[in-house]
């Protein structure tokens, strides 16, 4: 799925108001999208104490979802180059409504973690359209103020995911308890869907191009034979097949490997353009993209079941408390896109990472100065730092990645940047088992379930800080500064010229 193939297609002419239509509602699904994965962290003790899901389908009901989502990215951007992106996105907006009434309707953990699945594979249908058809729909000169507004979505998904979420379980609206954080999608869906077969202008990529399904299949059961045993090992009693199947899961991983190189010789279509790892600033970037996926998925399901579970607190107030930090994610990354970089390049990126680092210790220490008794405006100092440290990091991030990769492979590696992201926040959801409740006795008294919880999180804190430490490390192969692309005599940066990262 690359920007590059589609210059021929046909575009609305500069006076064409459909456009802003098609705009709109592209923009909306990107919003349900991102609101849809902070949504769910939020109501997840509320769905776990609900339904009597264990704390393994808990896992799998985010990861399950990231996990569908990053071995489908790549495909549905593939899927549109090829029978057309207005209808691939179609699809999946269509069968993403779907799957979140299947969620909303779900009698039990196990339609749960099956109806998420579905959910992050039509997701990987829709998302991957909404910026290929933003690049066929606008001229070059209209697109920086297009990726403005984009980047204003993503902000704003990442403010009223959790309150949403919080809002929406708490007023337990017509008694359906946590299901109205899935049925909401319904009327967004289905009015996505009507005006988008009247509003979104088809388009195609000009040369055939073929899927690798062998590819998908290979990361998939790659991903599957290592992120299966990660989350109900401990529930099991960690069996021999377990470990077994996770270094299972390397060979298959070198099997891929082997697969694209031949796969790239003999049609150039592969999955994984592997030519893109000899791009130094790519390769570290893909590894600092996949760590702080790690990261991130640690955090943020230990994070929700401390303060609702550890710490007794209501769902409301624990989205809340959220607050403070998805705003300074908001500001300090419009902040670091429109005045830091430009003038330190990579070191913001690597400031980001110790202002991160330095805001999970200040939490580890209120976490164990306060234990129970801590407070929500305690938390808001370690919220504002973490937050403002991971908006230094991702609003940057990819344009730095991106800065050296040739022309021709941008859309490989964009798709590969995101899809690597998700495997890193699926693979971090995974390891909770790990870092979380590996550490909390299996048989706890009522009484014993908040503290068990609050060790646990400071536990997890700890490592990652120790992540974050890995990324700044890693950041040092980045460029010092993203690369400039000329266009139409208009300068832009990188990531607009090819395709940005979308966050989910």
């Amino acid at each position: 799925m690359t920007f590059t193939d589609t210059p021929h297609a046909p575009q609305p002419a500069a006076g064409d108001r459909r456009r802003w239509f098609a705009l709109a509602i592209v923009m909306t699904a990107a919003f349900m999208d991102l609101v849809d994965v902070t949504i769910v962290n939020i109501a997840i003790p509320s769905i776990q104490r609900d339904e009597g899901a264990t704390f393994s389908q808990i896992q799998w009901i985010t990861a399950g979802y990231a996990l569908a989502f990053a071995a489908g990215l790549v495909t549905g951007g593939r899927l549109g180059d090829i029978h057309g992106r207005k209808r691939i996105f179609l699809v999946g907006i269509g069968g993403f409504t779907v799957a979140s009434a299947l969620c909303g309707l779900a009698v039990n953990p196990e339609m749960l973690v099956a109806s998420r699945i579905l959910q992050g594979a039509m997701a990987a249908l829709m998302v991957p359209q909404v910026l290929s058809i933003v690049h066929a729909t606008f001229p070059a000169h209209e697109r920086g103020k297009v990726f403005g507004l984009f980047g204003a979505v993503v902000g704003l998904g990442a403010v009223s995911g959790p309150l949403l979420g919080a809002l929406l379980t708490e007023w337990n609206l017509f008694g359906l308890e946590w299901r109205p954080i899935f049925l909401i999608n319904l009327p967004v869906g289905i009015a996505g869907l009507v005006l988008g077969r009247r509003f979104i202008t088809e388009s195609k990529a000009p040369r055939a191009l073929k899927l690798d399904l062998v590819g998908v299949a290979l990361v998939t059961l790659g991903l599957l034979m290592l992120l299966y045993p990660l989350t109900r090992g401990r529930e099991l009693g960690w069996p021999a097949w377990g470990y077994v199947s996770m270094a299972g899961a390397l060979a298959v991983f070198g099997a891929l490997v082997a697969y694209e190189r031949a796969k790239g010789a003999r049609d150039g279509s592969p999955l994984i353009e592997l030519s893109l790892f000899r791009v130094k600033s790519f390769a570290a970037g893909i590894a600092v993209q996949t760590v702080f996926g790690i990261g991130l998925g640690v955090f943020f399901l230990v994070w929700t079941l401390y303060m609702q579970i550890g710490l007794g607190w209501s769902v409301l107030r624990a989205g809340l408390t959220g607050l403070p930090f998805s705003v300074a994610v908001s500001a300090a990354a419009g902040m670091s896109v429109q005045l830091l970089v430009p003038r330190f390049g990579r070191k913001v990126l690597q400031a980001g990472a110790l202002v991160m680092a330095a805001g999970v210790l200040i939490y580890l220490w209120e976490a164990e100065r306060y234990g129970q008794a801590i407070t929500s405006w305690q938390m808001a100092l370690p919220l504002v730092v973490m937050g403002a440290g991971m908006g230094l990091i991702v609003a940057p991030l990819t344009d730095a990645v991106l800065s050296e990769v040739p022309r021709e492979h941008a859309g490989s590696a964009s798709g590969l940047i995101n899809t690597v992201q998700q495997m890193g926040n699926a693979l971090g959801l995974g390891l909770v088992s790990v870092v979380f409740f590996g550490v909390i006795d299996e048989e706890l008294a009522p009484a014993e379930v908040g503290p068990a919880f609050v060790d646990g999180f400071q536990h997890a804190l700890g490592w990652v800080a120790a992540v974050l430490g890995v990324i700044f490390l890693l950041m040092f192969a980045l460029p010092k500064r993203p690369a400039q692309h000329v266009e139409g005599g208009q300068e832009i940066p990188a990531a607009v010229t090819k395709e940005p990262e979308l966050v989910s």
